[in-house]
C-alpha cells in the first residue's frame, strides 16, 4: 500500500558535501564562486559550512537557486530571520531564563 501523506520538510542543516554537490550541479566551484564575488580565497566561502556567515550563505545559496533558510534552517527562526549568535545569543538566553549577564551570570532580582 502506498503511502500518500505529505512529508514535513527537515529542519536539518544540508551536509557540507550536498552542499558541494548542489554548487557542481548549479556549474560553480567554491573557488569560481568566491572568485565571482571577489573573494580572495574559497576558504572563506567553505567556513560558511561550520558558522554562520550571513553574506556567504547567501551566495552559495543564490548560487544553488535556493534561500539560505533552505540549506541552513537551525541559523533561522520560523519567520526567515536569523537567529541571534554570539553574545547576543547569549544575552537573550540569559534574560530569557531568569539570569541577567553584568561580567558574571547571576539571578536576577
Amino acid at each position: 500500500m502506498a503511502n500518500t501523506s505529505t512529508k514535513k520538510t527537515s529542519r536539518k542543516d544540508w551536509h557540507p558535501a550536498d552542499i558541494k554537490a548542489a554548487l557542481d550541479k548549479a556549474g560553480w566551484t567554491l573557488r569560481a564562486l568566491a572568485a565571482h564575488h571577489g573573494v580572495k580565497a574559497s576558504s572563506t566561502l567553505s567556513h560558511t559550512f561550520e558558522r554562520s556567515y550571513p553574506l556567504n550563505e547567501k551566495r552559495i545559496a543564490a548560487a544553488i537557486g535556493v534561500t539560505p533558510q533552505e540549506i541552513w534552517p537551525s541559523r533561522y527562526n520560523e519567520d526567515g530571520t536569523k537567529k541571534p549568535r554570539g553574545l547576543r545569543a547569549l544575552r537573550l538566553k540569559s534574560t530569557v531564563s531568569g539570569y541577567q549577564h553584568n561580567g558574571n551570570l547571576r539571578k536576577a532580582a
